[in-house]
């Protein structure tokens, strides 16, 4: 599986670098010297050469890719790096989007409240879209631990604690 990793930005010097806005959370195991890249969209496959920090960005040099000439006409890619599906970050309490979405929603009683359909990131903290049916309402559930105790990738069940609220979900009126 692919998995978007960065954006290239603009041409950074003459020699073939470029800046990039990093878009993983995990840059040192995704943008790093000796990693394949893939141009999304395409069959393209750009071999990092270098990596260094440069004002809050990443500079990257491909192989090949040897002048600011070059190096601008990379510029606004989208970049994937190849992911096995089975892989999990490093720290046990942080998962891949991909990896939550079609888990189950079981409340600590047992009650079935849906699927996951999409992980939100918004500013105040990560929220969970979870669904009954694909024709139910859609319920928003903050992703912290005080209302999600548990999360099995193994038994593909999430397991929350609803405060009083959550669940009381109304059908709109047409």
């Amino acid at each position: 599986m692919r998995v978007v990793v960065a954006r290239v930005g603009r041409a950074l010097g003459v020699k073939g670098d470029v800046l990039v806005d990093v878009l993983t959370d995990e840059p040192e195991r995704r943008l790093a010297a000796g990693i394949d890249v893939f141009v999304m969209g395409s069959d393209r496959i750009l071999r990092i050469e270098s990596d260094r920090p440069h004002g809050g960005r990443l500079c990257l040099h491909f192989a090949g890719i040897d002048d600011r000439t070059a190096a601008e006409a990379l510029t606004g890619l989208m970049l994937e790096a190849e992911r096995s599906d089975d892989e999990r970050p490093e720290d046990p309490d942080e998962y891949y989007d991909d990896a939550l979405v079609g888990l189950e929603v079981v409340t600590e009683a047992g009650e079935r409240v849906g699927a996951v359909t999409e992980v939100l990131h918004l500013p105040g903290q990560d929220v969970l879209a979870v669904r009954a049916a694909p024709d139910a309402p859609e319920i928003l559930v903050p992703f912290v631990v005080e209302i999600v105790p548990e999360v099995d990738l193994d038994t593909g069940r999430v397991v929350i604690r609803p405060p009083a609220g959550l669940l009381d979900v109304e059908e709109e009126s047409s």
